[in-house]
């Protein structure tokens, strides 16, 4: 069974990843417009109307612009728990199908196994999650503030990580067109990892087998790709790691799509 993987994008305007798993096929968050997400679909030769479902992270918009009207239509399952279904309903009125999971519980979507939980980000209940496939697991961590121990074990045996490498604290520091108080937010334990902490996370799990790494959802303002990435490697070789894969994600386009045979 053939599992394909492609980040359709990633940044602070919007999150969206694919994952195929044999005839399942699911999205990350649907954080575009239903008409982008159709069209970078479109661009790796697939389309919404054989979507299996959308599992949703949170409920901010950044990861749920394109939900309503591209599920509404297609009647495509809507996975999320129940804090952030409620979220959801509160600024979307489409009429979406649900499928309620509870945060730390795992469920099952075809061939793809779900492992959720919980993570620190000021949203309702977000969460991240582990892809189980027949080729391995997929860690997917956007969206939280510092990484816990549970993150750090429910992540541990992943073959590809997603992990978000937000901000370069210089460059946030130095911004003038944040205010402290949204600076404050993203920099306490509830907001984003920056590149010094993905890299640490990095660091931590790379011994456990972690191959690729996806620095994801970057700052347009307070990142820079090459300095996301270059801050990661540096760690990695630190440590003799220098196998890893790294790659950085755009909000602007799909990364190519990575076969895990």
């Amino acid at each position: 069974m053939s599992v394909r993987f492609t980040i359709l994008g990633s940044g602070s305007g919007g999150n969206c990843a694919y994952l195929e798993a044999g005839e399942t096929r699911l999205l990350i968050d649907a954080g575009f417009s239903a008409r982008q997400i159709r069209d970078r679909l479109a661009a790796i030769g697939r389309g919404p109307e054989t979507l299996s479902g959308v599992i949703i992270t949170h409920e901010h918009g950044d990861h749920i612009q394109g939900l309503g009207v591209l599920c509404e239509k297609l009647g495509i399952p809507v996975y999320a728990n129940r804090l952030t279904r409620d979220a959801i309903g509160r600024v979307c009125d489409k009429a979406l199908c649900y499928r309620v999971f509870e945060t730390g519980s795992a469920f099952t979507v075809g061939d793809i196994e779900v492992q959720s939980f919980s993570v620190p980000h000021d949203a309702m209940d977000p969460v991240g999650f582990a892809l189980r496939t027949n080729a391995g697991e997929i860690g997917f961590l956007t969206d939280l503030g510092h990484v816990t121990k549970l993150v750090l074990e429910r992540v541990r045996k992943s073959r590809v990580l997603v992990l978000e490498a937000n901000h370069d604290l210089k460059l946030i520091q130095e911004d003038t067109r944040r205010p402290w108080s949204t600076k404050q937010r993203i920099l306490s334990r509830h907001g984003h990892l920056s590149n010094d902490a993905a890299a640490e996370v990095a660091v931590e799990l790379v011994p456990d087998g972690v191959g690729t790494i996806y620095l994801g959802h970057l700052s347009r303002d307070c990142n820079r790709p090459e300095l996301a990435k270059a801050t990661v490697e540096k760690r990695l070789k630190e440590i003799g790691a220098t196998h890893v894969r790294l790659e950085s994600t755009s909000q602007e386009k799909a990364c190519a799509t990575l076969d895990l045979g």
